[in-house]
């Protein structure tokens, strides 16, 4: 067993959590349209937002098998980083208490995932 099983399951709930209540309550639409389409990425807005969360889904799915962390791992920090670009730094750190909605949570997401992709820390291949 995988000594990051804990991590991989938390973040794995996380995922799904933040991404299936949005499909089954209008909020993967309305994120494409009110927000992604109207900062720019009309008309691919509704295509974005359900691509981001299909992609939190099959990440958290691969996570939990233990199969392509690294792949999903990137993909999944790439999400979080333009979350962090388009949504979060505006707002500041903080997500609650000292503000709202800040970065703050994406950030430790992100060093979540690191850890879930890097269970033994990062080791260079050494070549002759």
């Amino acid at each position: 067993m995988n000594g990051n099983l804990l991590l991989r399951i938390a973040v794995s709930i996380i995922l799904l959590t933040h991404s299936i209540f949005g499909m089954f309550n209008n909020g993967i639409n309305d994120f494409g349209n009110l927000y992604l389409n109207q900062i720019g990425f009309a008309p691919f807005g509704v295509f974005l937002a359900w691509s981001i969360k299909l992609s939190h889904v099959v990440t958290a799915i691969l996570f939990l098998l233990n199969k392509y962390v690294k792949l999903a791992g990137f993909v999944t920090i790439f999400v979080l980083l333009m979350g962090i670009i388009l949504v979060h730094y505006q707002e500041g750190w903080f997500v609650v208490g000292g503000g709202r909605n800040g970065v703050e949570y994406n950030f430790l997401l992100i060093v979540v995932v690191l850890a879930i992709m890097y269970p033994n820390g990062y080791k260079r291949i050494k070549s002759n």
